[in-house]
C-alpha cells in the first residue's frame, strides 16, 4: 500500500489514494483514531471503495504515521483545528470536492465538526464518536499510558508511526489534562445537518451509548444508528463485516446507484 505525501499548514502529511471506480461518486475520506495512521486502517478502506465504487483517500494527521512528528503538545482545540484549518486544505490541495466522511473515534469527533459547516456534505459515517469526556474514557486512557510504559505497546506502534512516544504522549498527556476535562463539540451538533451513520460497539471501552445518544437527539441530519455487541472501540477491526455492511447500505441510501453500478 503505497503512501504518497503532501503539505499542509506547513507540514508534510502520509496520505493513500484509492481511485474511484465509477464517476460521480464523492470521495470517502477515512479520519483516524487518536493513535491511527494510514497503515492502521490496514485493508478496511479498499474494501469500502470495491463495494461501493467510490474513490476513497486515507490520511495520517500531523503527528501521526509517516506524517511530520509532532514538535509541540496538542492543544484541547487540536481537533477543532483539525477540522476547521487542516482538514479544509488537505481536500483543496487534493482536489476533493465532495467528501464523505468515515470517521473512527478522534476522526469521529473531527468529522461532526467539519461537517457543522458543510452542510452540502452527502453523508457522513461515524465510528466510536466523542462529542463530550466520560470518566471511562480518562480511566482507559490513563489504563493505556501505564501500558504504554510496562509492556511491548511502544514497539507495537513503531510499526506504524515515525516516533510513537512522541505520538502517544501527544494523545495521551491532552486527553489527561485537567483542561481537557471541560472539552465538549455539543454546540456543533445542532448544525449538522447531512444523513448520519453512527456505529457503536457495546462493550467500548472509551465511551458510552451517552455519546450516541448526544448525538441523536441534537443532530438535525438523519440518525441510522448501529450497536454491535461484541465490540469493542474499533468497529472496522472488531466485527470488520457487521461494520462494513452497515457502512455500504449506507452509501447505497445516500448515494444512489454507487452499490449497483460496483456491482455489475
Amino acid at each position: 500500500m503505497h503512501s504518497s505525501f503532501v503539505t499542509v499548514q506547513g507540514r508534510r502529511l502520509e496520505y493513500r489514494r484509492i481511485a474511484a471506480t465509477r464517476p460521480n461518486t464523492p470521495t470517502l475520506v477515512f479520519l483516524h483514531e487518536g493513535l491511527g495512521s494510514v497503515s492502521l486502517w490496514r485493508d478496511f478502506p479498499d474494501k469500502v471503495a470495491r463495494e461501493t465504487g467510490c474513490g476513497a483517500v486515507i490520511y495520517s494527521r500531523y503527528g501521526y504515521g509517516r506524517s511530520d512528528v509532532l514538535e509541540a503538545p496538542h492543544r484541547v482545540d487540536y481537533m477543532h483545528r483539525e477540522a476547521r484549518e487542516s482538514l479544509p486544505e488537505l481536500l483543496d490541495k487534493l482536489g476533493i470536492l465532495d467528501p464523505l466522511l468515515i470517521g473512527h473515534s478522534d476522526g469521529a469527533s473531527i468529522a461532526l465538526i467539519y461537517a457543522a459547516t458543510h452542510p452540502a456534505m452527502k453523508g457522513l459515517i461515524l465510528e466510536a464518536p466523542h462529542v463530550f469526556v466520560e470518566d471511562i474514557s480518562v480511566q482507559s486512557i490513563a489504563a493505556a499510558k501505564q501500558s504504554f510504559e510496562t509492556s511491548d505497546l511502544p514497539e507495537r506502534l513503531a510499526r506504524h508511526h515515525a516516533d510513537p512516544a512522541k505520538t502517544f504522549y501527544g494523545w495521551n498527556d491532552i486527553w489527561l489534562h485537567p483542561d481537557f476535562r471541560a472539552w465538549n463539540i455539543e454546540e456543533v451538533l445542532p448544525r449538522v445537518v447531512c444523513p448520519l451513520l453512527a456505529i457503536q460497539g457495546l462493550d467500548d471501552e472509551y465511551g458510552t451509548l451517552r455519546q450516541l445518544e448526544a448525538i441523536e437527539t441534537q443532530v438535525k441530519g438523519r440518525l441510522t444508528f448501529v450497536k454491535l455487541e461484541a465490540c469493542g472501540h474499533s468497529p472496522h477491526r472488531d466485527q470488520p463485516e457487521a461494520t462494513l455492511v452497515a457502512i455500504v447500505d449506507f452509501i447505497r441510501d445516500v448515494v444512489p446507484g454507487a452499490i449497483q453500478a460496483a456491482s455489475r
